[in-house]
C-alpha cells in the first residue's frame, strides 16, 4: 500500500510540476466546452433567401413580409430574373430561391390557389431538410392568415374547422439546442483527456528509459499500474465536476438526476478509459505514436457515439457496430440522468455493459502488460 501511494504522490508531483501538463488539463477542457457548446448545433437560422417577384403585387409582397418577419430566413435583395438568382446560388449567396409567377395576385383571388416554385440548395441534404420544413411552415402560416382575412370567401361556402396543437417540449421545453450538446460535450472532454494522458503515460517511461529502471525494483506490476493511473482517475473525476458547474451555471443545463449515480457511473467509465490508454502504450515506442492511436480511434467513437449523429439515423451494420463503442453509453446515460432525470434502474443496462467492457480491457491492458515487459 505504502508502495502504491509513493508512486501516486509522485506522479501527482510530476503532473503538477508541467506547467503544460496543467494546462492541457484544466484550462483547455474548459475553452473547449464553453466553445464548442456553441458552436456546436444543428439549429439553422441566418437562411439567405432571394425572391424573384413576376408578379409585383400586394399578394407577393405580403408573401415576402411573412419571410422577413421569420427569425430564421434573411432576405437577400429580390432579383426580376431567375438565371440571376441561380447564379447567386451558385456563388453560395443565397440558400433558397423563392420564384413568384406572373398573375400571382389574380389566381390566388380567382381560383383561391396559386402555385411558387422554391429551390433549395442541397449540397448539405440535412440543412436542406430543415430549410424545406421552415420554408413549409412560413408558407402555411401565410395560408391561414389568408383563409382568415380574404375577402374573396363567400359566406355560403364551409369553412374547414381549424384544429388547435399545444404542443408540450419535455426534458427540453425550451427547445434550447445547448442543453441537448452540454452533456454530451462533457463526456467527450473528459473521455478525451483521460485516454491520451494514460496512453501517453508509460510509453513516456519508455522513452526517459526510466522504464527498465523501474522492472529491476521489487515494485509488483499491479502496484505500478495502480499508481500511474490513479491520479488521471482522481483528474478525470475533477474534470467532470468542473464542466458539470460550468454546464450549470453559464448553460443552465438541467440536473434533475441523482448527481452521485452521475459520478459513480464517470467512475466505472473512466477504469474502461485508463484500460484502454494503457492497453495503448503498451503496444507503442513513442508518445507520437501513442497519440496517433488514440486520435484514431477517438475519431471512430465520437462520429458513431450518437453525439452529433442520432444512431438511429445510422444504417444497419453502423448501428450494431456502436455496441462496442463506449462513448454510445456515457452520452446516453448522462442525458438520462441529467435531463429526464432517470434513476439506477433506468441506466443499470448501461452500466453493466461498461463494467464488463472495463473488466475486460483492463484484463488485456494487463496481460499486455506483463507479456511486453
Amino acid at each position: 500500500m505504502k508502495t502504491i501511494l509513493f508512486i501516486i504522490q509522485k506522479e501527482f508531483k510530476q503532473i503538477f510540476r508541467d506547467k503544460s501538463m496543467l494546462q492541457l488539463i484544466f484550462i483547455l477542457p474548459i475553452l473547449q466546452l464553453l466553445i464548442l457548446s456553441n458552436a456546436a448545433t444543428f439549429d439553422v437560422k441566418n437562411i439567405a433567401i432571394t425572391f424573384v417577384d413576376n408578379d409585383q403585387s400586394r399578394d407577393s409582397r405580403d408573401l415576402i413580409n411573412a419571410f422577413k418577419a421569420s427569425t430564421y430566413f434573411k432576405v437577400t435583395e429580390p432579383h426580376f430574373s431567375e438565371k440571376e438568382a441561380v447564379e447567386e446560388m451558385q456563388k453560395g449567396k443565397t440558400d433558397i430561391i423563392v420564384n413568384i409567377p406572373v398573375h400571382f395576385n389574380r389566381d390566388l383571388q380567382k381560383d383561391q390557389k396559386a402555385s411558387i416554385s422554391v429551390s433549395i440548395n442541397a449540397i448539405d441534404a440535412a440543412t436542406a431538410g430543415v430549410e424545406n420544413v421552415y420554408v413549409t411552415q412560413t408558407l402555411n402560416t401565410y395560408n391561414q392568415n389568408i383563409q382568415m382575412q380574404s375577402k374573396y370567401f363567400s359566406e355560403n361556402k364551409e369553412v374547414a374547422q381549424n384544429i388547435m396543437v399545444i404542443p408540450s417540449f419535455w426534458y427540453n421545453n425550451t427547445l434550447n439546442y445547448k442543453t441537448f450538446m452540454v452533456p454530451g460535450i462533457l463526456v467527450l472532454l473528459v473521455t478525451m483527456l483521460t485516454l491520451f494522458l494514460s496512453s501517453m503515460n508509460i510509453v513516456r517511461e519508455k522513452e526517459l528509459g526510466t522504464l527498465e529502471q523501474i522492472n529491476v525494483t521489487p515494485i509488483k506490476k499491479y502496484q505500478f499500474i495502480i499508481g500511474k493511473l490513479f491520479p488521471f482517475w482522481a483528474l478525470g473525476l475533477v474534470i467532470l465536476t468542473v464542466g458539470l458547474v460550468i454546464a450549470k451555471v453559464v448553460f443552465d443545463v438541467p440536473m434533475l438526476g441523482n448527481i452521485l449515480l452521475v459520478y459513480g457511473f464517470t467512475s466505472v467509465y473512466l477504469l474502461l478509459i485508463l484500460g484502454f490508454g494503457l492497453y495503448i502504450s503498451n503496444h507503442t515506442e513513442t508518445q507520437q505514436q501513442a497519440m496517433f492511436i488514440a486520435w484514431f480511434f477517438m475519431v471512430i467513437f465520437i462520429l458513431m457515439s450518437g453525439l452529433f449523429t442520432p444512431i438511429e439515423s445510422m444504417p444497419k451494420w453502423a448501428q450494431k457496430l456502436t455496441l462496442l463503442n463506449p462513448i454510445r453509453y456515457f452520452v446516453e446515460f448522462i442525458r438520462m440522468v441529467l435531463l429526464k432525470g432517470s434513476g439506477f434502474s433506468d441506466v443499470l443496462n448501461n452500466l453493466l455493459i461498461v463494467t464488463g467492457f472495463a473488466v475486460f480491457v483492463n484484463g488485456m491492458a494487463v496481460w499486455s502488460y506483463k507479456k511486453t515487459n
